[in-house]
């Protein structure tokens, strides 16, 4: 599961800054993640690159609260 997860996050569309977050969050963190948080992980990474890197520089407010843990763990690599 891990593996699909870290090829999903390398496979991003283009965006240099999210693709440097993402690497330096599967080097610190990915294989920490308990089951729930690789579930709110994997539903980040399934949102719009431009919607996620906005969510991570919080310069459009979260919505859902449970991804919220993990979101903050993006934030601060």
């Amino acid at each position: 599961e891990f593996r699909r997860v870290l090829f999903r996050s390398h496979c991003r569309r283009g965006l240099l800054e999210l693709d440097l977050i993402l690497e330096r969050f599967n080097q610190k963190h990915l294989l920490g993640l308990d089951a729930v948080q690789l579930e709110q992980f994997k539903e980040l990474l399934a949102l719009d690159d431009n919607h996620l890197l906005d969510l991570i520089m919080e310069r459009i407010p979260v919505t859902d609260q449970r991804l919220a843990p993990v979101l903050g763990m993006l934030k601060a690599v």
